[in-house]
């Protein structure tokens, strides 16, 4: 893990280069640009909104900021895995011609993705204001909670990319898993409203922790639970070494797959 703080330090210009072309390249030739980074979360809160609150009569008070805060982070969370799966492919050319530390890739998807997360959590203010919850003092975790979770998709960032190069197959079994994942975490629903029996599924997903933090500062306005966060980011460390070797080993064969 070393090499790949070295590497990016030797690179960082190349890195910054990277993330800036990456939320350049989200919203390239688009008429509202990053204006979307607003747009895209309000359309779907709307919507989730609409069916879960106005239709299936949800009773969670205050539902458009309670599905605020947890839906924009887990859209972080699936875009970041998305993109990541798709970074190698789409980079193919200049992998096969130009020599730099591969994992400035995964990283730079992660780094853009976080960028524009922290643009989107002005979203979650704005509800939280607007709708009379308020902003309390543990709003200075959040910088915990975004790290928690940027360690979280780096590591898988690592995996997705190198495999997908090999299995393309891979990329279409993401967007499944990804939502049935989206299910399987409470965003639109809160975890006192699942049965006992099926809690189990929600203890095994981090992105429950995630989202529970979340929730905690900007809804309920109280601490967070801090230990499942400092796990999380203590395993999503050391799995970010596995992802990393991993990573390291399927790059050597990158430009002939591509």
């Amino acid at each position: 893990m070393l090499k790949v703080f070295k590497n990016l330090y030797n690179y960082r210009e190349l890195l910054k280069t990277s993330v800036k072309k990456e939320i350049r390249g989200k919203y390239k030739n688009s008429f509202l640009g990053v204006i979307w980074s607003f747009l895209n979360p309000l359309l779907q809160i709307a919507v989730y909104a609409i069916v879960f609150q106005m239709i299936l009569k949800n009773p969670q008070e205050n539902y458009a900021i309670f599905l605020c805060c947890a839906l924009i982070p887990w859209t972080f969370f699936s875009t970041t895995i998305s993109r990541a799966a798709f970074n190698c492919i789409e980079n193919g050319n200049i992998l096969k011609k130009v020599y730099f530390p591969r994992e400035i890739l995964p990283i730079s998807v992660v780094t853009s993705e976080a960028v524009n997360f922290l643009i989107s959590t002005i979203i979650i203010l704005g509800f939280v204001i607007i709708g009379g919850v308020g902003i309390s003092k543990y709003i200075l975790l959040y910088p915990l909670v975004l790290f928690a979770q940027y360690i979280l998709l780096i590591w898988i960032s690592f995996i997705v990319t190198s495999i997908c190069v090999y299995l393309r197959d891979l990329q279409h079994f993401i967007g499944i898993f990804l939502q049935l994942l989206f299910y399987a975490t409470p965003i639109v629903y809160s975890v006192d409203s699942i049965p006992d029996n099926f809690k189990w599924i929600l203890n095994i997903n981090p992105m429950t922790y995630i989202i529970g933090a979340y929730r905690s500062i900007f809804y309920y306005k109280t601490m967070p639970e801090i230990k499942p966060i400092a796990c999380l980011i203590l395993i999503s460390i050391f799995a970010c070494w596995i992802g990393y070797l991993i990573f390291n080993k399927l790059q050597k064969g990158f430009a002939e797959q591509l």
